[in-house]
């Protein structure tokens, strides 16, 4: 099969960055499906894993986001049949999707929305996972709510996603920040309340909405830079989601205030195996369905091309670079 793999760790701007490659057709075994690759996203993971994660010369596939057709399944499968088109976001201690085949468990896969094309549903995997478990699971938001969020780069990906799982599922007020024109239209048409601008004083601009402390932030980029603005902003009592990486989190600044500090990796729980490992395949069907329903909407603002070496490599640049919005999604080998 077709392939785009790295063998060491160099700039996106380096051709060997990203290799186009051939690699022997895996087999599906257990409770996996083998899905034919028909679009694939890119996140923020991937570009991290690239530059962090020195594959020594080995081959290594990347890729957390797909939409393809089950062409084979393994035993212990139950929930899916050939030719069942499907959505997911893999496991990161397995190949990746950017592949023209992929093996996914089951437990974390789901039938992509019917009214979507592979690339707009290859889009959505990741980061409605990664939002979903923060807002639900993590920070225990219910449907009855009416609490405040603060969103912290809600352009993005996840930040896409969150903004309509909470403006849509919930009663929260939805505080998104955003520091381009562009960016800060996005949010508001994906339904947040308010939004301002990460790149200004954001203590100050939140005092402006008069809406108290925010009961609830999602720190989703550069918490290391604003964890003392969002000390100052959260409410007392209140919990903060993490995703990101900063290279030093003062918890203390949050301790006067009693505040929760909750991470959220999507990966968890395929990465250990949990108990609860279906629910992302449970969360995934409810995407799907409000997709449907028109509650939820994909977030693919750009599709760059084929799937192959020299696209990807555009994909990861513009993600490093900081100025993508939404999902950018590569579709047809």
């Amino acid at each position: 099969m077709r392939a785009i793999a790295y063998r060491h760790s160099l700039p996106i701007t380096d051709p060997s960055s990203l290799e186009d490659i051939e690699l022997p057709d895996p087999v599906a075994q257990g409770r996996d499906l083998l899905v034919r690759i028909e679009a694939i996203a890119v996140n923020p993971v991937d570009t991290k894993v690239r530059r962090n994660v020195d594959p020594a010369g080995a081959a290594k596939v990347l890729g957390y986001d797909a939409a393809g057709v089950v062409i084979a399944t393994g035993p212990e499968v139950t929930l899916f049949k050939l030719g069942d088109r499907v959505f997911h976001a893999g496991a990161i201690d397995r190949p990746g999707s950017n592949a023209e085949l992929h093996l996914v468990d089951e437990r974390i896969a789901a039938a992509m929305p019917d009214s979507l094309d592979f690339a707009a549903a290859a889009a959505m995997p990741l980061t409605f996972i990664t939002a979903w478990e923060l807002l639900f699971d993590r920070l225990g938001v219910t449907a009855g709510d009416r609490k405040s969020v603060l969103i912290v780069g809600g352009a993005g990906g996840v930040g896409s996603a969150a903004i309509q799982l909470a403006r849509q599922l919930t009663g929260l007020t939805v505080i998104a920040t955003a520091s381009r024109p562009e960016s800060r239209q996005w949010c508001l048409d994906l339904g947040a309340h308010h939004v301002i601008d990460h790149s200004q004083d954001l203590v100050a601009q939140w005092r402006d909405l008069d809406l108290g402390g925010a009961e609830l932030i999602l720190g989703l980029t550069n918490t290391d830079q604003h964890q003392a603005a969002l000390a100052e902003i959260i409410a007392p009592q209140g919990a903060l989601g993490l995703i990101d990486d900063p290279k030093g989190f003062d918890i203390g600044l949050f301790k006067r205030k009693a505040v929760s500090i909750h991470w959220e990796f999507m990966f968890t729980r395929s990465l250990f195996q949990t108990n609860d490992m279906i629910a992302q395949h449970d969360l995934l069907k409810q995407v799907a369905e409000l997709v449907d329903q028109g509650v939820l909407r994909s977030t693919q603002t750009l599709v760059l091309g084929r799937i192959n070496s020299t696209n990807l490599r555009m994909a990861h640049g513009l993600i490093e670079d900081g100025h993508a919005v939404g999902k950018l999604v590569l579709a047809g080998f």
